[in-house]
């Protein structure tokens, strides 16, 4: 049995496809075009009531009957616990991923999406809204978080100790990004060794290199612009 796995290819998305990879898990990728709006779709929305994608459905999940998961963080969990794979092998183990899993959903994510939003498409929608204020709120939040990860990844090959785990699937999607969230990796030596550690992985590569194809930039496209930002046509 396969994971339906609805998933484009964003740092989010990435997350799953690398999980799927590394996990060795069967899957068929359902395409949803956030640029078109395929997200506010209701047979989506069935799914991710908060029109986000990745979403999975399991046929075999619990007690062998199919369910459906949203937020990239829960499938995480759930496909770590499905398969005994990248959460550790103790709880102690345990705690220190989901600390850092945690800390990469309520922390890099939503902050290097600001830092993306400001930086490289509020210059140049329609209207331009190239904010000074925004730009260095977000840049800078993102570097001192990156700060904290170089930090934690001083005395340690991966973020949650010397093991691969589901935290550093959900931050590498994100912190691989860094040039363009005007990042420098120039005093941060300890992330850009995990970066490359992390980024030559076979399941990592085969992951992000899911349809990426269809990754394109949003700038001057006013629909997509309208459809991803929330703005009326």
């Amino acid at each position: 049995m396969t994971i339906d796995f609805h998933f484009w290819p964003t740092p989010n998305g990435w997350k799953i496809s690398i999980a799927l990879e590394e996990m060795g898990l069967p899957y068929k990728v359902h395409l949803v075009n956030i640029r078109e709006g395929d997200q506010f779709k209701p047979e989506f929305l069935k799914l991710s009531p908060n029109n986000r994608m990745p979403a999975i459905v399991d046929l075999e999940g619990p007690d062998g009957a199919p369910i459906s998961i949203f937020e990239s963080g829960a499938i995480l969990q759930y496909l770590a616990r499905k398969t005994g794979q990248f959460y550790g092998a103790t709880e102690r183990d345990r705690i220190e991923v989901d600390q850092w899993l945690m800390w990469q959903m309520g922390g890099v994510g939503p902050m290097a999406g600001q830092a993306h939003h400001f930086l490289k498409y509020a210059p140049v929608m329609d209207p331009p809204n190239d904010l000074p204020y925004a730009k260095a709120r977000y840049r800078n939040e993102v570097a001192r978080l990156y700060g904290v990860l170089d930090k934690r990844l001083a005395d340690r090959e991966f973020v949650a100790g010397d093991f691969f785990s589901i935290a550093d699937m959900a931050i590498w999607p994100w912190a691989t990004l860094w040039e363009g969230q005007e990042q420098t990796l120039d005093d941060k030596p300890n992330l850009a060794r995990w970066l490359s550690t992390v980024g030559a992985r076979e399941g990592v590569k085969r992951g992000q290199a899911l349809h990426l194809e269809l990754r394109q930039p949003v700038q001057a496209d006013r629909k997509a612009e309208q459809v991803l930002f929330g703005k009326k046509g």
